[in-house]
């Protein structure tokens, strides 16, 4: 076992021997960090290969760090089971990446520090909900603007069709604006529906915050926003990342046009994309030297 802990990166989908070149500069960090490298085939994964997916990883290799493209955590399970049958383990498990990448997972430790969101499980392919039903489910929201999304992703580049929502008490605009999501999001839909109040923020976009064992060890843009943001104190969430007790996580920070921080996400912090620019390195050495639990 290595001395240090291990990254499981995406390989080349077009080459599997060779690292997906998206992540080259993570891969370099990783490994001047110390920390050994293994290959994933993330197509194989998705198409429900999981054995198949991690046959180049060593057998008792030591615990990774996945670090790589979403995986549904369906499928991340069944990457978990995989890896477990060759002798290695992930250092996060497949039900605290549910809690990190799905909203339900998150939300309670953040509440009064994010929108204000009520969900419901839709499966993919399912029609969504009806109007009626839609209407009671935006009921303890109240009035005003609203947001749709799934547990994982909005549509935000699609923001007037299937992402905004003027006003959530109109039943018929807001069955409209779901009915578009869930025909554009298709068989990704990932969870369910999520509903969340509107909040203004300022122009520039959002911080991210990268947490490892509690702690900020790094703030870059959004990789939507690569440009210059205004950098927060990043304490203001730390005793709920504290409470949700993950190890390796991302908030997503705005501020509000009344100059209030807001966390807009939360993430798993091995799916949650470096903006290119970014300096990672000093966040894969916390990674490669913590000691697994």
């Amino acid at each position: 076992m290595s001395e240090r802990n291990g990254f499981l990166f995406c390989a080349d989908p077009l080459r599997l021997s060779r690292p997906d070149p998206q992540f080259a500069g993570e891969l370099a960090a990783a490994r001047a960090a110390g920390g050994q490298i293994a290959l994933l085939d993330h197509d194989a994964l998705l198409a429900g290969d999981a054995a198949g997916a991690v046959a180049r990883v060593a057998r008792d290799s030591g615990p990774y760090w996945y670090r790589g493209w979403m995986i549904p955590s369906a499928r991340y399970a069944e990457l978990e089971a995989a890896l477990g049958a060759r002798g290695c383990t992930l250092l996060t498990g497949a039900i605290d990446y549910r809690r990190a990448h799905e909203l339900p997972g998150w939300y309670e430790e953040f509440a009064g520090l994010t929108p204000r969101s009520v969900w419901c499980a839709t499966a993919p392919g399912a029609p969504p909900p009806t109007a009626d039903e839609l209407a009671g489910l935006a009921a303890p929201l109240g009035p005003g603007p609203g947001i749709v999304k799934d547990f994982v992703k909005s549509r935000k580049h699609e923001w007037q069709e299937a992402c905004y929502v003027p006003e959530l008490a109109d039943a018929e605009q807001l069955a409209s604006v779901v009915g578009r999501f869930v025909e554009l999001q298709g068989t990704f839909l990932s969870g369910g529906l999520v509903l969340r109040s509107f909040e203004p923020f300022v122009a520039g976009g959002e911080a991210r915050v990268w947490w490892v064992d509690g702690e900020a060890v790094l703030v870059t843009a959004h990789p939507d926003t690569p440009g210059a943001v205004a950098v927060p104190e990043p304490a203001f969430p730390r005793e709920a990342v504290g409470r949700l007790g993950l190890r390796w996580v991302t908030t997503d920070l705005a501020l509000r046009e009344d100059g209030v921080w807001r966390v807009v996400e939360v993430g798993d912090g091995q799916v949650s994309g470096v903006p290119a620019g970014a300096e990672a390195g000093i966040l894969f050495a916390a990674l490669a030297s913590i000691a697994p639990r």
